[in-house]
């Protein structure tokens, strides 16, 4: 089911890290906000959280009241991660189930308020991508890769984990798309080409944009002030539109399957 006033939970993942799905999970925050929806950001990357980083709230702690976890609000978006609840350079030393049950704490005892919820997963199809399609009424994910074969290897597995959990893909990201070089203007495939467009096509999804290497976004993101990237509009615009069309009752409609070794 979804939290209490959460209208739609949008999953970003990758299967891989290093593709840069943190900072296209914010970026699409900012540029859902920018359109007039009102935003929260869920950091479920128990190991490695870098949205405290991104926002600007590290070393920040949520107010707890009445038993529950009030969101912090850092450039209009509502936000929780497991590194604004222990210190900052604590090692998550948990087993595999502990990760699913912290997930459940953070997305259902914060006090949400929210059109979209974005969940940033973290890298692999494991314990806690399992609780959140299996637990959780995902309205669509939206699939991180950059261009090189070496990603796609991994991001189709979670494409194959999302199609065989019954949880719509909204489409492809492909990130690092290309570099233009600021002295000659030379545009660069550094990580080769087509990739994202290639990934789209085997599983029938749009290719929602084409994000090139930006050291203006990468220093934003780091310094934890970002700004909403033109580059993310049409992206967040095919993804509003793509979830308008849903029944309002859409939430909570997939079947849940049993996943081998694990139960439901």
């Amino acid at each position: 089911m979804l939290p209490k006033n959460v209208k739609k939970l949008i999953a970003v993942a990758s299967g891989k890290g290093g593709v840069g799905k943190s900072t296209v999970a914010i970026n699409l925050a900012l540029a859902l906000l920018k359109s007039g929806a009102t935003v929260g950001l869920l950091d479920a990357d128990i190991y490695g959280p870098s949205q405290p980083i991104m926002l600007g709230s590290v070393g920040e702690k949520p107010v707890i009241k009445d038993r529950t976890i009030q969101p912090i609000i850092r450039h209009g978006i509502q936000s929780i991660s497991i590194g604004n609840l222990v210190d900052g350079n604590a090692a998550m030393v948990w087993r595999g189930p502990m990760l699913g049950k912290v997930l459940e704490q953070l997305m259902y005892d914060t006090t949400w308020n929210v059109d979209y919820l974005i969940v940033d997963l973290p890298p692999g199809t494991g314990d806690v991508q399992l609780t959140l399609c299996q637990k959780m009424s995902v309205s669509g994910a939206v699939i991180v890769t950059t261009p090189q074969d070496l990603a796609l290897s991994d991001v189709r597995r979670a494409c194959e984990m999302f199609t065989k959990l019954n949880v719509p893909i909204l489409g492809v990201v492909e990130n690092m798309s290309t570099h233009h070089c600021p002295a000659c203007g030379h545009e660069q495939a550094i990580f080769g080409e087509g990739g994202g467009k290639k990934l789209a096509a085997e599983y029938g999804l749009e290719l929602l944009a084409s994000i090139p290497l930006n050291k203006e976004i990468r220093e934003m993101t780091d310094s934890g002030h970002p700004v909403a990237s033109p580059m993310f509009d049409q992206m967040a615009g095919r993804v509003r539109a793509v979830l308008s069309s849903q029944p309002n009752d859409y939430s909570g409609k997939f079947p849940k399957i049993v996943v081998e070794g694990v139960k439901k």
